[in-house]
């Protein structure tokens, strides 16, 4: 996404009254108070974004359940350490290790590179793992909007072969996670504009363009590209084999349709059961905001990575 077409995704994020900051460009988290910590480790060597942080509990021996953290910015921006890993930090005081990657955005690279690059990261955290304390075999993906969907996207899509770059290294670790807790991701570019519309939330963007995010990730109009689009829905690699899931959306959410997440957890349901597949919707919320991060919220999700985690 050149400057120009950024500035505009900022405009539209400020002028929606739905959101009380924007993720994509919150500032830089202070961590100066974690004290086992490692920064910047690479996880492949394709590019300069193949980048993650690990940060461990104060105490203890591990082996720590894993939290992944997986920012958003509408594939085009973002940050492994900007304001969208606080949440994700929080399990620091339950017990949790934190990895937090950055992946390569739409600008330098198009689908499925950034599908590519979080299992990359997932199979170096398990070749890795005991070298920094993590339980490889307890790995929670957790992120929003862009971030919700690549987590859902490690949620359905495993071990799916068309979406590893082996090259990447480590192609003998498994690329699956056992959670995930995907917060307003996308799912089926197709359909977003007219499951927008059908919610009755006006929408200031058009997904179904050359211009937009979407058609940048997948390097062209959606239309155009069907099979592609395909391939980055994370609905198409349902099978039951998939891990528990935590979806929660905002109601009023004006860029991501809620309605996308109803589908997805429907069909989750259908092929997993649904107690293992948890809908939460925040009324009079939009993208992102001040629910998601309530204490009470995180104490929700918390429990529910307790629940699959920690046996």
């Amino acid at each position: 996404m050149n400057v120009k077409n950024r500035q505009l995704l900022k405009q539209l994020l400020l002028l929606s009254g739905l959101i009380a900051a924007p993720s994509l460009f919150a500032q830089m988290v202070n961590i100066d108070h974690i004290t086992r910590k490692w920064l910047d480790s690479a996880y492949a060597d394709q590019s300069p974004a193949q980048k993650l942080d690990i940060y461990l509990p104060e105490s203890g021996d591990g082996p720590f359940p894993v939290i992944l953290s997986i920012h958003g910015g509408a594939f085009s921006g973002g940050d492994k350490r900007d304001g969208q890993v606080t949440p994700m930090l929080e399990g620091l005081k339950r017990g949790y290790a934190v990895v937090s990657i950055n992946y390569r955005l739409s600008g330098e690279a198009i689908w499925p590179a950034q599908i590519n690059d979080c299992k990359a990261a997932v199979r170096w955290i398990r070749a890795n793992a005991d070298d920094y304390k993590l339980a490889a075999g307890k790995i929670a993906a957790w992120g929003g909007s862009a971030g919700g969907h690549l987590s859902a996207m490690l949620g359905t899509a495993g071990d799916v072969a068309l979406l590893e770059d082996l090259s990447q290294g480590n192609a003998q670790q498994s690329s699956r996670v056992q959670a995930v807790v995907d917060w307003f991701g996308p799912t089926n570019f197709l359909t977003m504009d007219e499951l927008q519309k059908q919610s009755g939330i006006p929408n200031p963007m058009i997904h179904s363009v050359p211009k937009s995010p979407e058609s940048l990730l997948i390097g062209g109009n959606l239309e155009d590209f069907p099979d592609r689009v395909s391939s980055a829905n994370p609905e198409t690699y349902i099978s039951k084999d998939a891990p528990p899931f935590l979806i929660q959306h905002g109601t009023e959410d004006n860029l991501v349709p809620h309605l996308g997440s109803l589908l997805f957890a429907r069909k989750l349901g259908m092929a997993l059961g649904y107690e293992k597949v948890a809908l939460e919707f925040f009324p009079n919320t939009g993208h992102g905001g001040p629910a998601f991060n309530t204490r009470e919220n995180l104490e929700r999700v918390f429990t529910f990575l307790d629940k699959v985690l920690v046996k």
